[in-house]
């Protein structure tokens, strides 16, 4: 009787639905209420449903019935972020960029200390950064850029043990860089640039152990780069910091050509207010910033001295900032806030016709990389017509990029199925001009290097059309019928296609074949790591032959969107272990996600546990291999792939084979008996 009462409640319990908890249902609508005032975005949360049921649009809740993510990007907010938001305490995820937010960044936030992922950036957000964030020990990833907040980095965010990204680019911060961030022990990026800092860079934060990225550029920092950012080398981007100085770097004077009597950056005096920008905090009272007491002037002399340098320092900040704004325009990523932001209305007009999930709601109006007849494209006019659609062709093929044609989204890029006026069917990768690369010079590089791609296992780019007015690069593929490998897995489970052998035969030749050919082999003259292949990225043909997806493609994208992609496919097992200490990508990380799709192959599942693997080295083919296949395949073939899936995915980097030797293996394997 015991038992059968427990087994009746355990059914119980796995059938009862989540319901989340009254009180953050209250606090849900408070934050609906502050971040869309007018209720023109988030009509689906409505107070008397269940946020936990699906119903409420960016909302996921846990296993507890606890809100643990909200997921609002680009979706035309204009509010402010409230302090109600500190009071979900599940919270692991809080994505709110890509909008129009306005306001300071609450300091409840930081009572969500569960919270991994901070994503604020490309808002209005204003005011300090609260230096109670210090105390969110999960954060991970800290997206403030592109915004307007104002004041001096809080030392106390060098308390984020676990923070990896701290991405503080555009914005009108000041004050000098915190020592504190030395203490990051996992921060691997850190972005600074075009900001007001001044004084000298840390030695403490260029010891930091993980860090591979540094940028710097254009703030006002002074005095000698520690030697050890040599290490980062292009990593470390310092350009426009007229006063910094050092030993073998790159356009960088040695500190001894520089004049001697030039204060100390860290000490700032009057001698250096002059390079302080204009959205500095001066300090008003005198012994702040070390003046001289030796001076007994009358009283109106000092007050025409004050005058004088109130003068001065007006003429000097308007300068400042004419030079700081056109220095943003020349490079092509900045946002022109005084007429380059759309509108409510307008955006609400975006959004309906793009279905892009990360709409850029302000982007630079001189951002135009393939503008015919400018010599800024690099790019020759025969290139051009050879790839080059117009935006017209790209809607027209689309239906307005119609919902009905939308074939998928993700963090950074739509995709919709097209007809060509020939009568072709493409696919529209649509991607928004802030996903990409912010220096036009490296974006048209990395596009010409995917235009140089042509493999029979790679899906072909036909073409590409970049618009000034919609901010958005859309990249033309042939369209590709069957899907994609994830679909042909779990087919047990009712969501998948059923692949004989053979086909899989196949497809494994055919993904080892693409590979090779991006890391040089079989005429590649610019040989590349794809750096996120999964079974997601290899699309099947009509033929059953496999065709890589974005190859090349990281090429393009800002180090934020390709780190994002790492981190969904370190969460699917693709992403080898060694990137998570060296994070540098080699041809061997190729060779570990293709390891992996081969024992997804064999075994028919998406997921490969720990006992598929014991019995791969065991050798016990049938409890590895695919019971779909009802016996219908060559055992020594499986033993024999299940070896070399083995070794592909071998720990160590070292002991994994080159796509070329994978290539020679597997011709042994499928053509001797």
């Amino acid at each position: 009787m015991h038992h059968l009462l427990f087994y009746l409640s355990s059914l119980f319990l796995f059938v009862s639905p989540i319901f989340s908890s009254p009180a953050e249902l209250q606090l849900l609508m408070q934050i609906k209420a502050s971040l869309d005032p007018l209720n023109r975005f988030l009509t689906s949360w409505e107070p008397n449903t269940d946020p936990c049921a699906g119903s409420f649009e960016g909302v996921a809740c846990n296993e507890q019935g606890r809100v643990a993510n909200i997921s609002l990007q680009g979706k035309g907010l204009s509010g402010q972020i409230p302090p109600a938001v500190g009071g979900l305490k599940s919270l692991t995820g809080l994505y709110l960029h890509f909008n129009a937010l306005i306001g300071e960044i609450p300091k409840e936030i930081a009572e969500l200390t569960e919270l991994s992922d901070l994503y604020l950036n490309v808002n209005n957000l204003s005011g300090e950064i609260p230096f109670q964030i210090g105390n969110m020990s999960n954060l991970q990833v800290l997206q403030l850029c592109y915004n307007k907040l104002t004041g001096s980095l809080p030392t106390q965010l060098g308390s984020l043990k676990k923070l990896n990204v701290l991405a503080l680019q555009y914005n009108q911060l000041t004050g000098a860089i915190p020592a504190s961030l030395g203490d990051l022990g996992l921060l691997t990026r850190l972005d600074l640039s075009f900001n007001g800092l001044f004084g000298s860079i840390p030695v403490k934060l260029a010891n930091a152990p993980m860090l591979q990225v540094l940028d710097i550029r254009n703030n006002s920092l002074s005095g000698d780069v520690p030697p050890a950012l040599k290490r980062l080398n292009s990593g470390f981007q310092y350009d426009n910091n007229p006063k910094l100085c050092g030993v073998e770097f790159p356009n960088l004077e040695t500190c001894d050509h520089l004049n001697p009597d030039r204060p100390e950056p860290s000490k700032p005096s009057g001698a250096l207010q002059k390079d302080i920008p204009e959205s500095a905090n001066l300090p008003s009272n005198c012994s702040q910033i070390h003046c001289s007491n030796s001076s007994k002037s009358p009283q109106y002399g000092v007050i025409f001295s004050v005058i004088g340098v109130f003068i001065v320092l007006t003429v000097t900040g308007l300068f400042t900032f004419t030079w700081y704004r056109r220095q943003k325009q020349k490079i092509g990523s900045a946002f022109d806030t005084s007429d380059g932001r759309l509108s409510t209305d307008q955006v609400k007009e975006v959004c309906r016709k793009n279905a892009s999930p990360l709409i850029s709601l302000e982007y630079s109006n001189g951002w135009d990389p393939l503008a015919v007849g400018q010599s800024k494209s690099g790019l020759s006019q025969e290139f051009l017509e050879s790839f080059m659609f117009n935006l017209e062709e790209v809607e027209r093929a689309t239906q307005c990029f119609s919902e009905v044609n939308l074939l998928g989204k993700s963090n950074f890029s739509a995709t919709y199925k097209g007809i060509l006026r020939d009568g072709s069917i493409v696919a529209v990768k649509c991607i928004t001009k802030m996903s990409c690369k912010s220096d036009e010079a490296d974006f048209l590089k990395g596009l010409k290097n995917l235009t140089s791609l042509k493999h029979e296992n790679l899906v072909r780019l036909r073409g590409f059309c970049c618009s000034k007015g919609r901010g958005e690069c859309f990249l033309i593929y042939d369209f590709v019928p069957n899907g994609n490998l994830l679909q042909y897995l779990d087919i047990n489970e009712g969501n998948g296609r059923f692949l004989e052998w053979s086909a899989r035969i196949s497809i494994i030749k055919g993904i080892a074949k693409g590979i090779g050919y991006l890391h040089g082999h079989k005429g590649n003259k610019s040989a590349l790591f794809h750096q996120n292949i999964s079974a997601e990225k290899v699309l099947i043909d009509r033929r059953y032959n496999p065709l890589l997806l974005d190859s090349g493609l990281h090429k393009l994208l800002a180090d934020d969107i390709v780190f994002s992609m790492l981190k969904a496919s370190a969460a699917m097992g693709y992403l080898a272990p060694e990137y998570t200490t060296t994070g540098r990508f080699t041809e061997k990380s190729d060779v570990y996600a293709f390891g992996m799709i081969v024992l997804q192959l064999l075994s028919g599942k998406r997921i490969v546990t720990t006992m598929t693997r014991q019995a791969v080295e065991s050798f016990r083919v049938e409890d590895f291999i695919d019971a779909n296949l009802e016996r219908k395949f060559s055992e020594s073939e499986a033993a024999k792939l299940g070896r070399l899936a083995l070794l592909c995915t071998h720990e160590s980097p070292n002991q994994r084979p080159t796509m070329e030797s994978v290539l020679e293996e597997l011709h042994e394997i499928i053509v001797s008996p």
